[in-house]
């Protein structure tokens, strides 16, 4: 009998580990929280377009986008410090508190009648500026809400993908019936309940701020020292910086110019419908993408990342050939479930690698870095047609795509970059990698 208990008691240790809980009270308000948030973020394009447009054409469409962009490109840095001091959740309700007054100001000029073009502007650079300090914290919050980065990761993404689905068409609908006031109405109420849900979360002890984290405790460094500290976290992970670098490639030839030119091209061939059925099968693609993610545990996640993002070249190279409508729905579906499952081995491996004291500073940095190429891309998108077609400009973007993969393979920080496992948010300090979180 005791030999019997030996041998169970053994069979049970060797057991392997059940796998933490990832819908608890605190993740479960977190993804409230962001699918919410991700739904207006998904809606706003849309609605400046078809608000925007008609009253002041296509040059003030882009002007008012690029005033948002650029506040934000500028200002991100500075995002990521300040999520540092104050933590990120402080920062992301601060930040969506700011998008309620823009977007409900946005909506109650809609409703008297035709805002002024500098009401636009002005609204579009506080709220660049407010998703400047709230992004840097995205990040550096997944591992404090959940045991298991990549998991929540993954999640995350699957509702990024069904805002984006759900967020355009939506927008879209209700202008025509409503007018645009109610769609930054609606915009406003989901921030609204974004913050409310960030403000519900209790982290444990181990997980809140730091004392380092307070201005009062704060007063012996400086903004620069700090964003100095940032840079140097930053440029001492050589598979971060080279990725980025990749990245800034990637938004000048590859994703900065592909909504433009896809569009223009699957439109002028196959209409509008078109193109927005294919914009939807790359949401699918991205939902996909995202449940992979959640399947698959590699145990090198930016290798596996870059074996999908291959996948991605037959986006741009099936719209460069004229290819038949099945094809570009296949092509779409295979561009997004690729791009999806790589941010999501991405996102995890920032997490999990880098020291939670420095996570939202090095996140602003990834972050400008690649925002700024898309940026680059679709200005020089418009002027670029003059010197090729849009055609051969996408087999250019078709095979950046693939350099780019040979590039993230041929560098040896990236390629070996193994899977940290995360830890207990109770030991050591946070849940994270070996650098702790």
């Amino acid at each position: 009998m005791t030999t019997t208990q030996t041998q169970t008691q053994t069979a049970q240790t060797d057991l392997p580990t059940a796998r933490p809980q990832l819908w608890d009270r605190r993740f479960t308000l977190y993804f409230i929280s962001r699918a919410v948030s991700l739904v207006g973020d998904a809606m706003m394009p849309v609605a400046t377009a078809l608000a925007v447009g008609p009253l002041y054409g296509i040059s003030g469409v882009g002007f008012v986008l690029g005033i948002w962009t650029g506040t934000f490109v500028l200002l991100v840095l500075f995002g990521g410090v300040f999520a540092d001091r104050l933590g990120a959740r402080r920062m992301m309700v601060g930040a969506d508190l700011v998008r309620v007054l823009t977007q409900g100001v946005l909506a109650a000029a809609f409703f008297a009648g035709p805002p002024p073009f500098w009401l636009l502007v002005t609204m579009a650079a506080l709220a660049g500026a407010a998703v400047a300090m709230f992004l840097p914290g995205v990040n550096g919050m997944v591992p404090l809400v959940a045991r298991e980065p990549q998991w929540a990761n993954a999640t995350l993404k699957v509702a990024d993908a069904l805002a984006h689905l759900i967020g355009p068409a939506l927008a879209g609908l209700l202008i025509a019936l409503t007018g645009a006031g109610t769609v930054y109405a609606i915009d406003s109420g989901t921030f609204l309940l974004s913050a409310l849900c960030l403000a519900l979360i209790r982290l444990a002890p181990a997980d809140a701020p730091t004392p380092a984290a307070d201005f009062a405790a704060h007063t012996g460094s400086s903004l620069r020292r700090d964003l100095r500290q940032g840079w140097q976290e930053f440029r001492a992970r050589t598979w971060m910086w080279a990725v980025i670098l990749i990245w800034v490639g990637y938004g000048v030839l590859l994703f900065g110019p592909l909504v433009p030119l896809s569009s223009a091209l699957i439109g002028a061939r196959l209409g509008p419908n078109a193109y927005g059925l294919v914009v939807s099968f790359l949401g699918v693609g991205t939902v996909l993408g995202g449940l992979l993610a959640l399947r698959l545990r590699p145990a090198r996640p930016l290798a596996a990342g870059a074996v999908a993002m291959g996948l991605f070249t037959v986006l741009p190279l099936c719209v460069a050939l004229s290819a038949g409508l099945p094809v570009l729905l296949t092509g779409h579906v295979l561009g997004g479930g690729a791009l999806a499952f790589w941010s999501v081995m991405w996102a995890t491996s920032v997490q999990t690698h880098t020291p939670p004291a420095v996570l939202n500073r090095v996140s602003a940095y990834e972050l400008a870095g690649s925002v700024s190429g898309i940026a680059l891309g679709q200005i020089l998108a418009g002027p670029a047609t003059a010197l090729a077609s849009p055609g051969r400009l996408l087999l250019v973007s078709a095979g950046a795509c693939l350099a780019g993969c040979v590039a993230l393979f041929a560098i040896p920080a990236i390629r070996t970059l193994r899977r940290a496992a995360p830890m207990d948010s109770g030991k050591s300090g946070a849940p994270g990698g070996p650098d702790g979180e």
